[in-house]
């Protein structure tokens, strides 16, 4: 039996304006030429930008007011994720609202007052989840002991986003044999605990970081009894945005290809009246537009409750959705430029590129599919 699903969506005013700003802001400072060259700098961002970033209030869209943020809800996150991918603007963004709803979600009432304010006002932090190269597993290999009064951190954590430029790290740990989430300040690493990964999106920054020997006061540590529901929630969130600038970069990849399906001449006839090329061209866009449909019914619903099987079951589908339109459109987007679009100075490999990296973030299709099948199959 199929369960009855939640199918809500709506799209309210507060949401279109961000996209109206969202679209301005990204459009400027993230043109084709300015991604390229920032793939060529160590931290792949301006500080400029994530500055002005900041002053739109970008950070703390998803922050309570009690502690410095707008409280519009993850709802307002979703449309600034889908603008930065369609113009391929990647800075920290991400990373930095992740910690924050980690904070948010299983932090104590001291970490809250202490680090929602400074990531509302542009610090930057990020979250070190991974143990091993795989989402799907579900052991912590990372750990925390007790010993003088303090924790003692032990293990490596692959994968972790913006590492380079973060103030502050949120780690999975095992801690007293369960799920537990503690901060480390950066001024509490070694440089030798930075090794950077090489990735195929080389807009993103990613680094395998070595915790062993680090000791935190214990107040770091986050709620434990919240923490196991809040790291199940974040991966699911992480999810989510995932999605929503995998979209945004569908839709590029769509408007790269219609550009040149309307301008490249071949045997005297435009390509683009080529039917063998309209098809797939329209596949693309009922792809990207149901990817739109899955991320804003996820936006409606998801809030700053822990996420219950509708919500979970929305962040799946958006994540599974997604990724395949966007690792569809970059796959055209190549393929319809020719051998040409097979080479570095082609604009179509950079999504391509970008799809490759966002499949398997958070949880391929596979993996979303195989846990939603129970969800929804009775």
């Amino acid at each position: 039996m199929l369960r009855e699903m939640n199918i809500e969506l709506s799209f309210d005013k507060e949401q279109a304006m961000i996209i109206k700003s969202a679209r301005e802001f990204c459009g400027k400072k993230s043109p084709i030429a300015s991604v390229r060259e920032m793939v060529e700098t160590d931290d792949g961002f301006e500080t400029d930008s994530w500055d002005e970033m900041a002053d739109l209030g970008w950070m703390g869209a998803a922050i309570p007011e009690e502690f410095g943020g707008f409280e519009l809800g993850m709802g307002s996150v979703v449309p600034i994720a889908e603008s930065m991918g369609r113009f391929m603007l990647s800075t920290p963004f991400f990373s930095t609202t992740l910690a924050g709803q980690a904070i948010l979600r299983a932090g104590t009432l001291d970490q809250k007052k202490t680090w929602l304010p400074k990531i509302a006002d542009g610090t930057i932090g990020t979250l070190a989840l991974l143990d091993n190269a795989d989402w799907g597993s579900d052991a912590i290999g990372c750990t925390a002991t007790e010993k003088g009064g303090k924790l003692i951190l032990n293990g490596v954590k692959w994968y972790v986003a913006d590492a380079g430029v973060s103030e502050f790290f949120i780690l999975s740990v095992n801690y007293k044999s369960a799920p537990a989430l503690v901060i480390v300040n950066r001024g509490q690493l070694s440089g030798d605990a930075f090794k950077r990964h090489i990735l195929i999106d080389e807009t993103k920054r990613a680094f395998k970081m070595d915790f062993s020997g680090v000791a935190v006061e214990k107040s770091e540590l986050l709620d434990p009894e919240a923490s196991p529901a809040a790291l199940r929630d974040l991966k699911l969130i992480g999810a989510l945005l995932t999605a929503a600038e995998a979209t945004g970069s569908a839709a590029a990849a769509l408007d790269i290809i219609i550009d040149y399906l309307k301008n490249r001449m071949q045997f005297g006839k435009l390509i683009g009246s080529y039917q063998g090329l309209k098809h797939p061209t329209v596949e693309v866009l009922n792809q990207m537009e149901a990817a739109r449909s899955h991320i804003y019914h996820a936006a409606t619903i998801v809030g700053d409750q822990p996420l219950d099987v509708d919500m979970e079951i929305a962040c799946r589908m958006a994540k599974a959705q997604a990724t395949e339109a966007l690792l569809f459109a970059g796959d055209r987007a190549v393929q319809f430029h020719g051998g040409m679009g097979f080479t570095y100075e082609c604009d179509a490999q950079l999504y391509i590129r970008r799809a490759q990296w966002a499949q398997q973030q958070f949880g391929d299709a596979y993996h979303h599919r195989k846990r939603l099948a129970p969800l929804l199959l009775d």
